[in-house]
């Protein structure tokens, strides 16, 4: 299951520039990743630093 970014989300860009399918974009109000692309590797969720990052 694709990993999800809550309403946490400070949009600082951190896990965009670490995730290495490119997964995550800026959505309308915080970062957003895509559920298709997503390889489950949790890089995003170890770099993030308002823990906005989980499991889906």
């Amino acid at each position: 299951m694709a990993y999800v970014i809550s309403d946490e989300c400070v949009s600082c860009g951190t896990c965009e520039s670490e995730c290495p399918v490119e997964a995550i974009s800026q959505g309308e109000d915080h970062y957003v990743i895509d559920p298709d692309t997503c390889v489950d590797c949790g890089t995003c969720a170890g770099v993030c630093p308002t823990e906005a990052i989980s499991e889906g």
